[in-house]
């Protein structure tokens, strides 16, 4: 049976569930409790798990996969490696500190970090050949620098606005752009029945970023409309009853629904329909 940890709390939980859920497989109920739940009709048990330990149980091939944040796998500095990145549980990585003190990360040089991303930290640093104190913390690293524990601090950064309320301000290049990643052990070989699942998830992710798109055309325009909505391989053109329109379906990007329907209007496509795809295949 295939064996997969899914993160038990935080902001990666539910959307981990959902997904998993969308792709068919039995998950954990919405306020669920369950610490395991075997799928016996797919042949897969979820175990679920502190984000951040689940990079160490796959290297250490106690489960074949799981879902964690991509900086929780890179701090983990686990034997395991990103399969797929899941679109979920966005989020920058960004050094910060007191307003005009830091421009650049050459301005880090014999200060003091303070970060909960410690190993992903230090690593960075190395990197650029900046040696500095690394301080770990597990939590609320922004009122290290007023309690005199460091000198600035590595973070995630959504809005930005618990930093500027810390006197803060993000600078350089962000340290890491992270998300919801699927993982594996590095060093041994894949275990059956993961591929189904990256399917699966990979059906997901298509369905919930395109649309499928329906409309009628001149025949003599159906190239002009091919130019401006290709598909994901290539539309399915169908002849009409007046031989003179042809019937197109095509696969379109979700976020630009609406901008594909004014420009295949402008050409002189007519009963433009557009349909969400519940599950697919790719």
């Amino acid at each position: 049976m295939l064996r997969i940890a899914v993160p038990n709390k935080g902001s990666l939980s539910d959307p981990a569930v959902s997904m998993l859920r969308e792709a068919g497989y039995r998950a954990r109920r919405d306020g669920g409790r369950e610490l395991v739940i075997r799928d016996e009709d797919h042949g897969i048990e979820f175990f679920y798990l502190r984000p951040r330990d689940i990079a160490v149980y796959v290297g250490a091939g106690t489960v074949d996969a799981g879902i964690t944040g991509r900086d929780l796998l890179l701090d983990s500095d686990a034997a395991a490696v990103e399969r797929m990145a899941l679109g979920f549980g966005e989020s920058t990585f960004r050094f910060a500190a007191p307003l005009g003190t830091a421009e650049r990360i050459e301005d880090i040089a014999g200060r003091r970090v303070a970060t909960s991303y410690d190993v992903l930290v230090g690593r960075h640093l190395a990197e650029h050949g900046v040696e500095a104190s690394v301080v770990h913390l597990d939590g609320a690293v922004e009122s290290s620098v007023e309690l005199g524990v460091a000198d600035l601090v590595a973070d995630v950064v959504e809005t930005g606005s618990t930093l500027r309320a810390a006197g803060l301000a993000v600078f350089g290049p962000p340290i890491l752009v992270s998300e919801a990643v699927l993982i594996a052990p590095r060093d041994r070989e894949i275990a059956p029945g993961l591929d189904v699942l990256e399917r699966r998830l990979q059906g997901v992710l298509v369905a919930q970023r395109y649309v499928l798109m329906d409309f009628d055309i001149p025949a003599d325009r159906v190239s002009a409309a091919v130019a401006v909505a290709p598909g994901f391989e290539s539309p399915t053109i169908s002849p009409l009853h007046d031989r003179d329109w042809a019937a197109v379906r095509v696969m379109v990007p979700r976020d630009r629904t609406n901008t594909v329907m004014d420009m295949l209007y402008d050409i002189g496509a007519r009963a433009i329909l557009v349909t969400s795809i519940h599950a697919c295949r790719i």
